[in-house]
């Protein structure tokens, strides 16, 4: 069976690794001139930086993925729990590192207000059975209907999941009175694209995640997992075109039959999309083929865009650990330029982050130098100048130095600028979203864009759109669903 699969980011290595292993006749189309989508890499005078993921959360989820082809993560690359897992820096001027340890992290609590350790403890309780609870029936699952989000087990539990269905702020609110407390177990709403306010409650598993199951770090970096899923697929057969995008897919009688590129026509019998979906069902496919179209994506609430800066220094830098989180005190109106329409704009005091992974990894820089990776959220579809990421650059530049007490600007040996228009760029991402779709209430499970077409029978998607959503780990959850109802449709076909 022939498939063609467009886009070779996290979704599509993982599809393409599955359908190659279950037969199917797999060439995969990638518009860039590398593996791994938005996980690409930058390298210049030494230094090595992942462009996109950083965090290696939810190792359980890639010790499932592998399993599938009777492997582990550590056949393919050794694996670090980072201690402490990161370091906040809150906008009173207090710093605290968070351990690796939970008990010590209870014991931090503890510090921020009377009975905070306590507090935690039941906070971490509720998120760590709803993260089971998740896992065994509704990550792996797909939806086509509200049927679909139901089972004996779910019902069972529906009493204890009223509140998970409220807005994250309010459910943290519960449990903790201090500004401290309450950002460290919010401050991970990010890697979903979404904010305290906006986001259910549902997701304070990211706790668990964080908390308790650890933050870890891949030797080599992510693109060390990018390299593990690309030689699984490559091992089963399947073929990569770099620097070949897709112009257009080809639909005959409600099939696609074929991809086209500027190069020639790849005839299918089943077609995976894994690039941006917005992107794919406005510019990849004729009117009549489509799912959604412009008016759907417009009313959508779109996670944040990005600018990222790739700096190499000269020396180390001793403030910084290997993710250092700097919080502004007024985080509230910082979500608000972010999500409010009305609000949007390049930000004046915004929260960011930065990972320094050379303070792990050794191939990251050169001796007695450092990799910065500094990422400041920004509204998707905002204008974006040189003009507004030079201030931008310098304003954050110059409030790190004086945040860790450290010069930073005269130690730069390399520095690159990745914003919404290279997003747009690069990865065709609609408005220059670095994530997608934030996780809304009405934007999770059934309510994310589906894994099929509904007017093109062979046609299917994979990747951060779908259910269930932003993350590596959420990626290779969506293939491996994606990849099981392909295997299904053909044994019934």
């Amino acid at each position: 069976m022939k498939t063609v699969i467009i886009g070779a980011g996290f979704g599509g290595l993982s599809a393409a690794a599955l359908l190659a292993r279950d037969g199917h006749e797999v060439t995969v189309l990638e518009k860039n001139e590398q593996a791994g989508g938005r996980a690409s890499v930058h390298r210049d005078r030494g230094f090595t930086f992942d462009m996109g993921p950083s965090w290696y959360l939810m190792p359980d989820v890639f010790e499932r993925f592998f399993a599938e082809f009777g492997k582990k993560p550590a056949d393919f690359y050794e694996l670090k729990r980072l201690d402490p897992s990161y370091r906040i820096f809150f906008g009173d001027g207090t710093m605290v590192d968070v351990p690796a340890d939970t008990e010590k992290t209870i014991a931090l609590f503890d510090t921020f207000e009377e009975g905070g350790g306590e507090k935690l403890r039941a906070y971490l309780r509720s998120a760590g059975e709803l993260y089971n609870l998740t896992m065994t029936d509704l990550l792996y699952r797909e939806y086509r209907s509200v049927l679909d989000f139901v089972s004996g087990r779910l019902l069972f539990q529906g009493p204890k999941l009223v509140h998970t269905f409220e807005h994250l702020d309010h459910f943290v609110g519960r449990y903790f009175t201090s500004d401290r407390a309450r950002k460290i177990v919010q401050y991970s709403i990010g890697f979903l694209g979404g904010a305290p306010s906006n986001t259910p409650a549902l997701y304070h598993i990211m706790s668990h995640i964080d908390l308790t199951l650890g933050v870890f770090y891949p030797e080599g970096g992510i693109r060390a997992v990018v390299d593990a899923v690309r030689r699984l697929a490559e091992e089963h057969g399947a073929q990569f075109r770099f620097e070949e995008p897709a112009s257009r897919i080809v639909v005959a009688n409600d099939r696609a039959v074929a991809v086209e590129t500027a190069r020639g026509r790849y005839p299918a019998d089943v077609v995976l999309v894994n690039a941006d979906y917005a992107h794919a069902e406005l510019t990849l496919l004729d009117p009549a083929s489509r799912t959604y179209d412009a008016g759907y994506w417009a009313g959508r609430v779109l996670a944040p865009s990005a600018m990222v800066l790739y700096i190499g220094l000269n020396r180390r830098v001793p403030g910084l650990c290997h993710h250092t989180l700097l919080l502004d005190r007024d985080w509230e109106r910082g979500f608000e330029t972010l999500f409010d329409p009305n609000k949007a704009a390049w930000p004046e005091n915004p929260s960011y982050y930065v990972n320094v992974p050379s303070k792990t990894d050794t191939t990251a820089a050169p001796p007695d130098g450092e990799t910065l990776f500094i990422l400041v959220p920004l509204a998707p579809g905002i204008p974006d100048t040189p003009e507004r990421r030079q201030a931008l650059r310098n304003r954050i530049l110059t409030h790190l130095e004086t945040t860790i007490g450290e010069p930073i600007q005269d130690a730069i040996v390399t520095e690159r600028c990745f914003a919404l228009e290279d997003f747009a760029d690069r990865y065709n991402a609609y408005r220059g979203t670095a994530l997608g779709l934030s996780h809304t209430l009405f934007q999770t499970a059934l309510w994310r864009p589906a894994h099929r077409s509904s007017r093109v029978e062979n046609l299917y998607y994979s990747g951060q759109y779908t259910h269930p959503g932003i993350g590596v780990p959420m990626t290779l959850i969506s293939s491996q669903i994606v990849s099981r109802v392909i295997g299904e449709e053909n044994r019934r076909s």
